[in-house]
């Protein structure tokens, strides 16, 4: 006999990654600024330039 699938589970599975890509991409549309992140790794790429040299 053949196991009964889960659609509750995959259901569950698509909202969260919707939910994830629909994060991403609002994260990505905010103003540089606003994210450190990506503020910080740019300051250190510079520094680590700049001692190079």
């Amino acid at each position: 006999m053949a196991k009964k699938p889960n659609y509750n589970f995959e259901k569950r599975k698509k909202e969260l990654a919707k939910k994830a890509k629909k994060e991403e991409k609002r994260l990505r549309k905010l103003p540089d600024t606003e994210n450190p992140d990506d503020a910080e790794s740019d300051q250190t790429d510079g520094e680590q330039e700049s001692d190079s040299k």
